[in-house]
């Protein structure tokens, strides 16, 4: 018996051996789809089942302890956190963009213009000088060598013209500052949304997190099941894929983070610490005059509407002042003429005659352009009015979906997943019917953040139309 046993032994090593040789000398290459339809399938036992859904589990479970999960998405910046309110935020910024910084310039070029417009024109000077000789002799005409004369020319100028000039100077200083009003307003408002929009991600970020932690639990308490033997293998797949959605939602919250971190840094023209907070939230309150009073203000302090009334009235200077150069120019003449035998002195006037050219050019350009402001003030006036209207009802919009979801939308959502998750416990109700309800929670959250930020960006809209934002943080 023992030496049949020892020939079966053999005998089953060598039918192993000659399998598993031609099963390694098969090709590498995969066969065509359906190539293997004909063989019929091969049942494995639950054994092999258990152990082939844990081989698939395995790698996707990852060990949280270990020190390199999660892996770090940016490194933090050091030192203590700065806090900064959202109009410290806009003072900073205003003061370092170079869009403002150029606007400002603006406005001191054009008060310089002004300075060069008042000035008087400066008087001209002519001298002469050279040999003389007589025609006739040194006996009759004396000794005569040399002659020298001096002309000073000063151009009297028309006050009518001058005074046009010094005007339109000024309309233009007013102009360039309504620009520079319209440029810190626009950035102002552009610099409150993105601090808004930071304040935004990192809620997102944050409702990430507590889904995420959420899920994480579920996912330990459906291991603990299936290790008990409660529940079924595929329930912990599943809860595994969960978390790692949310892992890779958590992450990607966390780098928009960091975006919109970096956009409002760029704004601010890195005028922003790195390691800086927004002492603020998307609550805050909304504090806007009446309907009535911005339908009659938005239209007077627009700053584009005034820098559009500034230049309408510089272009109305400039048709007085080319009506002005019609009128004589004239200029005042002294001469001082001296030589060997004479000295004299002599004054007189030159007058300019406008006879054949009267600058009906000029005059007819400056009366089209000052046609063309006014017509785009009038429509520019009725367009910003319709974008006032616009912003009122987006913030109209955004109040009743944040009234809405204040009103126990977000509660019912909540109440929901709780309920789900304690049948879930008892086992009334799946895994399907809790993370159903989960996202639904989530996608709730989310509209009720958009929302909120939709009504600051509104409010935000409102106060660049009418020009409102901390002028006095500005130093001028």
């Amino acid at each position: 018996m023992q030496i049949s046993s020892r020939y079966l032994l053999l005998l089953n090593f060598f039918v192993f051996g000659f399998f598993s040789s031609t099963t390694l000398a098969q090709p590498s290459t995969n066969f065509p789809i359906g190539i293997d339809s004909l063989s019929p399938p091969a049942f494995s036992p639950p054994s092999t089942i258990d152990s082939e859904a844990s081989s698939v589990i395995k790698p996707l479970i990852r060990n949280e302890n270990e020190s390199d999960y999660p892996p770090p998405l940016l490194d933090e910046p050091k030192g203590p956190m700065v806090l900064l309110s959202i109009e410290e935020i806009q003072q900073m910024g205003l003061r370092a963009n170079g869009m403002v910084q150029a606007a400002r310039s603006q406005v001191s070029i054009s008060q310089a213009g002004v300075v060069a417009a008042a000035q008087y024109q400066n008087p001209e000077v002519m001298f002469m000088m050279g040999p003389a000789h007589s025609r006739v002799g040194e006996a009759v005409s004396g000794p005569f060598n040399h002659q020298r004369s001096i002309t000073v020319v000063q151009p009297i100028e028309n006050p009518f013209m001058r005074s046009a000039r010094i005007s339109a100077s000024e309309s233009t200083v007013n102009a360039t500052r309504a620009s520079l009003d319209q440029v810190s307003a626009d950035m102002a408002a552009l610099l409150r949304v993105r601090a808004y929009e930071l304040l935004l991600r990192e809620e997102q970020a944050e409702m990430e997190q507590n889904i995420h932690d959420l899920l994480k639990e579920v996912r330990r308490r459906i291991a603990s099941h299936v290790e008990k033997g409660e529940a079924a293998r595929f329930e912990l797949i599943r809860a595994e894929t969960e978390v790692q959605n949310a892992v890779n939602r958590r992450d990607a919250a966390q780098l928009t983070v960091h975006r919109a971190r970096v956009l409002l840094m760029q704004l601010a023209a890195g005028s922003l610490p790195l390691n800086f907070k927004i002492k603020g939230s998307l609550k805050d309150p909304i504090n806007l005059p009446p309907l009535a009073e911005l339908r009659e203000q938005v239209p007077q302090i627009n700053p584009d509407i005034v820098r559009l009334e500034a230049e309408r009235e510089r272009a109305n200077k400039r048709i007085s002042q080319e009506k002005a150069t019609i009128l004589p120019s004239i200029n005042l003449i002294y001469t001082n003429y001296e030589e060997q035998q004479y000295y004299s002195n002599s004054a007189g006037i030159s007058v300019r005659l406008p006879l054949f050219y009267q600058r009906r050019g000029e005059i007819d350009t400056a009366v089209h352009d000052s046609a063309r402001i006014s017509e785009t003030l009038e429509y520019r006036r009725y367009e910003i009015a319709q974008l006032f209207e616009a912003a009122w009802h987006a913030l109209q919009i955004a109040q009743r979906r944040v009234a809405s979801f204040e009103g126990g939308l977000i509660k019912e959502a909540e109440n929901a997943v709780r309920v789900a998750e304690a049948a879930y416990k008892f086992g009334e109700r799946g895994l399907i019917e809790f993370l159903d309800t989960q996202r639904i929670l989530r996608g709730i959250l989310a509209d009720s953040l958009l929302a909120r930020f939709d009504l600051q960006s509104a409010a935000a809209e409102i106060d660049r139309l009418r020009a409102h934002y901390p002028k006095e943080l500005i130093v001028e």
